[in-house]
């Protein structure tokens, strides 16, 4: 069995400290086979559109293709992954993504591909990895600890990216030379060593002593918890809008290949190696460009040097040139994407990280499959070159939100705080009980009346991303020092849940709260049943039951 992780053991600062836990270096290895192998493939299936059609649409179409099924099902994909084993999860989602390409090996092999064919495979195996990614990166802190998830995350980036620098031209020349075919199957057997690694992973699960959510409630709790929390909803915003800007970069390479350079499959492939070779350059600078700047500065900077570079790529036809653009535009690509992952992960805490991590892959991902869709469009009516150069200025303008929406600051992990006891209740309850509502009285001195206020709007938010609704603050017009918070929770069990999902800053804040209290009285707790039908006995001799005696029963089902 893998030994839990000892942070003692090593130095988190180094970008290879990850690798020295065996789970996660096994993991990492494979998972950079496989993406080698979905490289390989996406050079496979962009450069068969390009010769079943001429239409920049359809070619455009395959990385939408690739990166709707992202902003489709991540959510729940998320869901499912913090309720359920996240290995098991990701064997599942690898699975369907194994018989995507197995499928589309086959009919490529008996040449019965179409246009809309290859189109519906790719989203298949799309299907797979969306499933997958949200489990996948929402386990890599159960294989390092909080201090190497930095370098993790980078490293996984990295695993990408080195793939990228040489699956592309890999891709090309399997193409050039034995066909699409051939690198549909090639990528389909890399497959098979993640999915072995992730088989040999004995994950180590901290049981929860309250039953999972059912599937829609936690949809509803990660919607919730995001829209509760602002920093993840900046970032999401960014995210978005940097995947529908730069995607043309992408989603166009092979028209860039074909028309601006006219070369064949290998230059395309050497194309996206130069951009996979600065992608890993990027990542290997990640760790500095954290220290040297900030999250807002580094994301602006990334901008600039993304415009300028894909302004380069519209007006080169030297292919020296380009690949060197290319260098510089996915070293700020893979940057961008970095900060913005790390940023998501230190903010989420472990409750809710496979949903968080899900939406931050279905903002990126919906921007580069809205963004490929619409730049296709436009290189149908105005050429290659327009495209870019609209992408160009527009990616050269994007740091301007940044007045409005700048970029959290990127700390520590909030760690989840101390468990605190059920409180003691007389009334039979079940844990679907409800709703509950909560009362919390305190009394605040008039003179801090204000920043009492100030405090609470942040509690407010922490109430309502761990699960509470209805939230109100009131202050009483004939005793101005008494003041009442008051919320709601769906049932007994939420309520449950809600009180002990914060984070150490988060319970540091409700206690700031708390510190307001003056006189010699503690801060009153009221717990209400607002339908409390259910807890009355219909007949006297019917008898009543403990409420703990009750939640055992719910937790045993």
């Amino acid at each position: 069995m893998t030994d839990p992780p000892k942070p003692q053991t090593f130095s988190a600062d180094g970008i290879t400290a990850p690798l020295r836990f065996a789970a996660f270096r096994r993991i990492w290895l494979a998972s950079l086979l496989s993406n080698l192998g979905a490289l390989v493939r996406g050079v496979g299936a962009a450069w068969a559109m390009t010769q079943m059609t001429s239409s920049a649409d359809m070619v455009a179409l395959v990385q939408t293709a690739v990166m709707l099924p992202v902003m489709l099902i991540s959510m729940p994909a998320g869901a499912i992954a913090d309720m359920h084993d996240r290995r098991i999860v990701a064997l599942v989602s690898l699975a369907i993504a194994f018989a995507g390409a197995t499928a589309l090996t086959t009919l490529a092999w008996f040449d019965l591909i179409t246009p809309n064919l290859l189109l519906a495979l790719c989203f298949a195996v799309g299907c797979g990895w969306a499933l997958m990614d949200p489990a996948w990166q929402s386990s890599v802190n159960e294989q390092v600890p909080s201090q190497a998830l930095p370098a993790a995350v980078a490293l996984n980036s990295i695993s990408y990216n080195i793939a990228r620098s040489v699956g592309p031209a890999i891709g090309g020349i399997v193409v050039a030379t034995a066909g699409a075919v051939a690198a549909f199957a090639l990528s389909t057997l890399l497959y098979l060593p993640l999915m072995l690694a992730l088989f040999l992973w004995k994950r180590i699960a901290e049981p929860s002593r309250l039953p999972p959510e059912k599937f829609s409630r936690a949809i509803v709790s990660g919607v919730r918890y995001i829209l509760n929390s602002p920093s993840i909803k900046i970032v999401l915003t960014r995210a978005m809008v940097t995947g529908v800007i730069g995607a043309a970069i992408i989603a166009l390479m092979p028209l860039v290949a074909r028309d601006l350079l006219h070369g064949d499959a290998q230059t395309f492939g050497i194309m996206l190696g130069a951009f996979g070779l600065g992608a890993v350059i990027g990542a290997l600078t990640i760790t500095e460009v954290r220290e040297r700047m900030s999250g807002e500065a580094a994301i602006r900077a990334c901008a600039l040097s993304m415009g300028g570079a894909t302004a380069a790529v519209a007006l080169s036809r030297e292919p020296v040139l380009t690949a060197a653009a290319l260098v510089v535009a996915g070293a700020v690509w893979m940057l961008s994407w970095a900060l913005f992952n790390i940023g998501v992960q230190l903010a989420a805490p472990r409750w809710v990280a496979g949903r968080s991590l899900a939406a931050y892959q279905a903002a990126g991902s919906g921007g580069i499959a809205i963004g490929s869709w619409g730049w296709g469009d436009l290189t149908d009516a105005a050429g290659v070159q327009m495209a870019l150069l609209v992408s160009a200025g527009l990616m050269l303008a994007s740091p301007l939100l940044g007045l409005w929406l700048r970029m959290p600051r990127i700390g520590a992990r909030g760690e989840e705080a101390k468990v605190l006891d059920d409180p003691a209740v007389r009334l039979p309850l079940t844990g679907r009980s409800g709703p509950l509502v909560v009362e919390i009285e305190y009394r605040v001195a008039q003179e801090n009346a204000r920043a009492f206020h100030t405090v609470m709007q942040d509690v407010q938010l922490v109430r309502q991303r761990n699960g509470a609704y209805g939230w109100s603050i009131a202050r009483d017009i004939s005793d101005p020092e008494l003041w009442t918070e008051r919320y709601h929770c769906p049932t007994w069990l939420d309520y449950l849940r809600q009180r002990n999902r914060s984070t150490q800053p988060e319970r540091a804040m409700e206690q700031q709260a708390v510190a307001f209290q003056i006189g010699p009285e503690p801060v009153r707790v009221r717990r209400m049943l607002e339908r409390p039908f259910g807890s009355v006995r219909r007949k006297d001799e019917t008898p009543e039951r403990a409420a703990n005696e009750i939640l055992r029963g719910e937790q045993a089902r």
